[in-house]
């Protein structure tokens, strides 16, 4: 007979964890860092903004009654990445968590595509989620535990109508294929990597007021007729953290309103 004596609100406490989230400055990196937070875990929030986001994030996760360490680091500079996992450590306890949300996104037609504006965001988006994973798992593999989580894009799966942005889909669907192959080479040392692909999603970069029309079409291209709250990216990542997914990895989680169904 199948055990029936599964506590299952248990499997998504974080009681006792440390996170490390990047890009937790704003946006979906910044709900994820306070939502794990709020799940128990003890976070690291590291961004490269000196705007005042990180402390508006740590005043909410000790809010909540866990300890908190802010770090200011580029991800694309692989030193900083390693001493700050180290940091997280040594302030926080063994890593055990890594959230990588830190990414940006612009457009321009690809034949006009200067050079520099391709390379910087690849820079970001795949060479920084490719070095910070590399940083988390130097830890966790040394620990035989740990769960990575990549910020995706369903721009990684589709190709989003009226928008020309051929390197930042790229990027996208790099993240997605490397969560995959790293998840395959660390799946036998207990490191789980899996990747969120949030959809359209009602960020500050999305919801300035001159993007008010295009708002209004990526809400009417979506079946459920709106954007996502960026809080509708927390369940998911706390789902991947925890011992809920135990049996997932490379995974990717597309939270996107059913817009790749179409």
């Amino acid at each position: 007979m199948a055990d029936i004596t599964l506590n299952a609100p248990a499997l998504f406490d974080l009681s006792g964890r440390v996170a490390l989230v990047t890009g937790a400055g704003s946006g979906i990196g910044q709900r994820i860092a306070i939502g794990l937070a709020q799940c128990g875990a003890d976070v690291a929030c590291l961004d490269r903004r000196q705007d005042g986001g990180l402390a508006e994030t740590a005043e909410h996760i000790r809010a909540a009654g866990r300890k908190v360490l802010t770090l200011t680091a580029d991800v694309t500079d692989k030193a900083a990445l390693f001493d700050a996992v180290a940091r997280t450590e040594t302030d926080l306890g063994a890593l055990g968590i890594a959230v990588n949300s830190a990414g940006i996104a612009n457009a321009n037609p690809a034949e006009e595509m200067e050079e520099d504006q391709y390379q910087t965001l690849m820079d970001i988006n795949m060479k920084g989620v490719f070095l910070s994973c590399q940083a988390e798992a130097g830890a966790m593999l040394k620990h035989g535990k740990g769960s990575i989580i990549n910020i995706a894009s369903m721009s990684g799966v589709i190709v989003n109508r009226g928008l020309m942005q051929v390197h930042y889909n790229a990027s996208k669907a790099g993240v997605i294929h490397m969560s995959k192959s790293l998840a395959m080479e660390w799946v036998d040392r207990g490191v789980r990597v899996n990747a969120i692909s949030p959809g359209y999603t009602a960020t500050p970069m999305n919801t300035r007021p001159e993007m008010v029309h295009q708002t209004k079409d990526f809400e009417s291209q979506t079946p459920m007729q709106r954007m996502a709250d960026v809080n509708e990216m927390v369940g998911p990542a706390i789902f991947l953290a925890s011992d809920a997914s135990s049996y997932c990895t490379g995974v990717d989680l597309l939270v996107d309103g059913g817009f790749c169904c179409w």
